[in-house]
């Protein structure tokens, strides 16, 4: 299942920008899990986060009703998207990662750039946010791996078409790891300047932990700090998806110590 949690947390709404994170405990015994604000109220204070059920975390997540509180709620953290009018932009969200591009999309598309943006998903009800990316593109492509709604394929697949024929300025990709590397395997030979958000590889968020580092141009950076975004044409993204893997197991263990 896929949610959107909507609550107050004005501190936060007043500052946050696109591209930043909160980092969020349910309760005093629960992990920090980093989720993109989706989006946000300034007049209302009010932040939206968008997650999937898949740990114990999120699906305890799942499980807040109505007046509900979480324990913690950090941020905004990292540095906020490089919005500028660039020119002709594509934005790719894969999965849940549409609703960490949506806010860049919509500034971006605000600041007066062409918006191509592409969405991708397993299947046609595991898309989110059609309604809210439409509104910010001049153009949206939709993709599916089993062909139940839009391209049948990969974003990449749509992204190369779009790029053989169009002039592109900037691509923008939020998704799983091996997503965003494909995407910046198929924008490197255009010589086009492509964004990632690293964001799932965090713990701590203040630069303390040391979990996130991730390999930039042959430098070591903390995803929390530095990023959450970087070149994806400068990322090490064999060594990233390595590193989300290590804690596969445990991760296993603590979801079978969630109470039905």
């Amino acid at each position: 299942m896929v949610y959107l949690l909507k609550f107050e947390a004005p501190e936060i709404a007043e500052k946050v920008q696109p591209g930043q994170f909160v980092i969020l405990r349910v309760h005093e015994k629960g992990e920090r899990i980093p989720l993109t604000v989706c989006d946000f109220d300034r007049e209302k204070g009010s932040i939206d986060l968008v997650f999937q059920e898949v740990g114990k975390t999120t699906k305890l997540l799942g499980r807040l009703n109505v007046n509900d509180f979480i324990l913690d709620v950090i941020g905004p953290l990292g540095n906020p998207s490089e919005v500028e009018k660039f020119g002709r932009v594509v934005c790719v969200g894969g999965g849940v990662g549409t609703a960490a591009v949506y806010p860049v999309a919509r500034a971006l598309y605000q600041k007066g750039n062409e918006l191509l943006n592409i969405m991708g998903a397993r299947s046609a009800e595991l898309l989110i946010l059609e309604d809210e990316m439409r509104k910010v593109s001049n153009s949206l492509y939709i993709t599916t791996d089993d062909g139940t709604k839009g391209h049948h394929g990969l974003v990449t697949d749509v992204l190369e078409q779009i790029m053989e024929k169009e002039k592109i300025d900037r691509v923008v990709a939020v998704g799983p790891a091996v997503m965003m590397k494909f995407v910046s395997r198929t924008t490197q030979p255009f010589n086009v300047k492509t964004v990632v958000s690293l964001n799932s590889i965090m713990v701590d968020g203040t630069g303390m932990c040391g979990c996130c580092r991730v390999s930039v141009g042959g430098e070591t950076k903390f995803t929390c700090i530095d990023g959450p975004e970087f070149d994806g044409h400068l990322v090490d993204f064999d060594e990233l998806i390595s590193r989300l893997n290590m804690f596969v197991e445990e991760e296993k263990a603590a979801l079978k110590t969630l109470r039905v």
